[in-house]
């Protein structure tokens, strides 16, 4: 068997919106938009530089339909470079691009194969005797096991299995073509390339199946180092190594705050903190959520100033270096009970406002609400489930605080 090199990638996702980071600030989501770029490009560098034999893209090139031809020509303008290398691509549709929801289309150049969407199909590379073998999605949802109808593998060659799927199931990922490892193993065949789930998980080492994950994190539920793998095959044997590709990152911190602490003690807390977040940023933008966590006696007073606060906290994560962003400021502070109850029952608010949960005819009209706000955003921000970064039930926490608190102050 000869010897040879290939990169497998999956979920590049071109063209996310990054809904959340929209709604914030405008700059920065165009900043992780161009990051998303930025890491399919780097990808195709690395690909070139180390003189791979072929490239796969285990599904979701694309997050959805185009608006315009803009993504389509990024993506052709990148595989033509890997055609000028030599190097040729085998490209599977998963949900995200599936053959019903991309409408537009750009001629690919002659080195991109398209794996067939009606049934599994065979590319041969006949100089190393490597068979690819896949199916793409002719519909965003396959609930369908695909794995099982694969063909044999070709006896002698190097088979690699290329297929978009949840396997057995990965939260919060949907039950696409689910599988399990046994009905892999059963194809026979040497290496699977996995697609679908964005975190980097090796499924198994007889015979290797892999995630490679996505290329850039695009929520806070992305977080951490993201790319592609580079796998070598020498005399039979497989290794693989990541290729790290992102550009931006997110974060989450979680910092405590003691019951004295006011808003200056708090803010040098918070500081304190990110020296941790500043190396594992390895010298990328990042976008960081910020988790304040216990009792504090100052609780009403940052609430009431919620949005100085969140400003002052941003300014925290400058001092510490210059492209942390705050992505969002989760406020779980606990108020101390002296003198608050007294407070809010002197003004009559403990009756009329809810204190733990809401009632379900005031989340349906807070959720309609959104609705109707969420349908007014530019193009692209409205685009996702939390279009406003937290749902109903959050948002009318975060009012209710703040009624709270500003009654208390005044």
């Amino acid at each position: 068997m000869s010897s040879f090199r290939f990169i497998h990638s999956a979920d590049l996702h071109l063209g996310s919106p990054f809904q959340g980071l929209a709604a914030k600030d405008a700059a920065i989501a165009e900043l992780f938009i161009e990051a998303s770029r930025k890491a399919f490009s780097a990808l195709v560098d690395q690909a070139v530089e180390r003189k791979v034999d072929f490239f796969i893209v285990a599904g979701d090139v694309y997050d959805g339909d185009w608006k315009d031809n803009k993504i389509g020509l990024f993506f052709n303008r990148e595989v033509a470079r890997l055609e000028r290398a030599g190097i040729p691509v085998f490209l599977l549709k998963g949900n995200h691009d599936a053959e019903s929801v991309i409408t537009r289309t750009i001629t690919l150049p002659k080195n991109v194969s398209e794996f067939p969407v009606n049934k599994p199909g065979t590319f041969r590379l006949e100089q190393l005797k490597v068979a690819l073998h896949g199916q793409g999605f002719a519909e965003r949802s396959a609930s369908e096991n695909l794995a099982l109808a694969y063909p044999k593998p070709e006896p002698g060659w190097f088979n690699i299995g290329v297929l978009h799927t949840s396997l057995t199931g990965r939260e919060p990922h949907a039950p696409y073509a689910p599988c399990s490892v046994e009905d892999l193993r059963s194809r026979g065949y040497d290496y699977w390339a996995l697609g679908h789930v964005h975190d980097f998980e090796v499924v198994s080492s007889d015979p290797l199946v892999i995630f490679p994950g996505n290329l850039q994190g695009r929520s806070i539920r992305e977080q951490g180092a993201k790319g592609a793998v580079l796998v070598t095959v020498e005399d039979g044997r497989v290794t693989h190594e990541r290729i790290i590709t992102d550009s931006a990152r997110f974060a989450e911190l979680a910092v405590g705050i003691e019951p004295d602490a006011d808003i200056p003690a708090i803010l040098r807390r918070i500081e304190n903190a990110l020296d941790d977040v500043v190396e594992r940023m390895e010298g990328r933008p990042l976008a960081l959520r910020i988790r304040l966590t216990g009792m504090s006696r100052f609780r009403h007073e940052v609430v009431a100033r919620a949005e100085d606060f969140r400003d002052e906290v941003q300014a925290a994560c400058h001092r510490s270096h210059e492209d942390i962003w705050l992505e969002k400021l989760d406020m779980r502070l606990e108020p101390e009970t002296n003198g608050t109850r007294i407070a809010t029952d002197m003004l009559g608010l403990e009756g009329l406002i809810p204190v733990a949960g809401f009632p379900a005819e005031l989340l349906a009209d807070a959720n309609a609400k959104i609705a109707e706000i969420t349908a007014r955003l530019p193009g692209g921000i409205g685009a996702g489930e939390l279009a406003l970064g937290d749902d109903a039930e959050a948002l009318l926490a975060e009012a209710r605080d703040l009624l709270l608190a500003r009654a208390a102050r005044d």
